[in-house]
């Protein structure tokens, strides 16, 4: 087998690195059936990639973590590339929702047997923390395409709301099928929009303007209107 360049040939970094980060991912989405999302897979993948054990580090520092990442985004723009052939504006908020979400749900079950394998090393407490951040990652992602401008704790609220909806629907897409993953993201859309319509209107700001001033009349001495 050929061997590939390595990390100190003439070639872009980036590029040469983007291109076989793909290519080990592709490499491990075969093995990870057999091998589990491990090092070990990790090691295979970057075998017959032709990569020594250098420049596996210096690829993939975080081993199967980097390779979990790489694909929890590959799934996110393929979902976008479906979603890009829908008019999101054509759609009531539920809607954009409901077919985000779906979207994602499907483009993982393209690899359905690696994906279940990465799930369950996402599952474990050490790696919980990247869990999370990918969850984040693909909600804002989702809402973007959905069209949310909100730039106040908005922003923050929606992502973490889609987050705690995509986690649980994801893993029981893998593990439970379709059906049951739209069902509880059809349920759980209609509490999130009867939490939108709940805090229309609340002025969420409020307390925190409220402490400002405080602070601000204990700093430069002016009396309590």
């Amino acid at each position: 087998m050929t061997e590939a360049p390595h990390l100190s040939n003439d070639a872009p970094e980036g590029d040469w690195a983007d291109r076989m980060e793909q290519t080990v991912l592709d490499a491990a989405l075969g093995l990870a059936p057999r091998t589990g999302w491990n090092s070990r897979m990790v090691r295979a993948a970057c075998e017959a990639c032709g990569l020594s054990l250098g420049d596996e580090e210096l690829l993939l520092p975080n081993g199967a973590r980097d390779l979990a990442a790489l694909l929890s985004r590959r799934h996110d723009d393929r979902a976008l590339a479906e979603l890009a052939k829908v008019e999101a504006k054509s759609l009531k908020m539920r809607e954009r929702i409901a077919a985000a979400v779906s979207a994602r749900m499907e483009a993982g079950a393209a690899d359905l047997e690696a994906t279940r394998r990465c799930a369950a090393f996402l599952a474990l407490p050490t790696n919980a923390d990247l869990g999370l951040k990918l969850a984040w990652e693909s909600a804002d992602q989702l809402w973007n395409w959905a069209g949310d401008t909100a730039t106040d704790w908005n922003h923050y609220s929606k992502r973490a709301i889609l987050s705690g909806i995509l986690i649980p629907a994801l893993t029981m897409r893998w593990f439970d099928g379709r059906e049951a993953a739209e069902a509880f993201v059809a349920a759980r859309i209609e509490n999130v929009m009867a939490f939108e319509k709940w805090k229309a209107g609340k002025d969420f700001d409020a307390p925190l303007k409220k402490a400002a001033d405080v602070l601000s009349r204990m700093r430069y001495g002016a009396k309590a209107q």
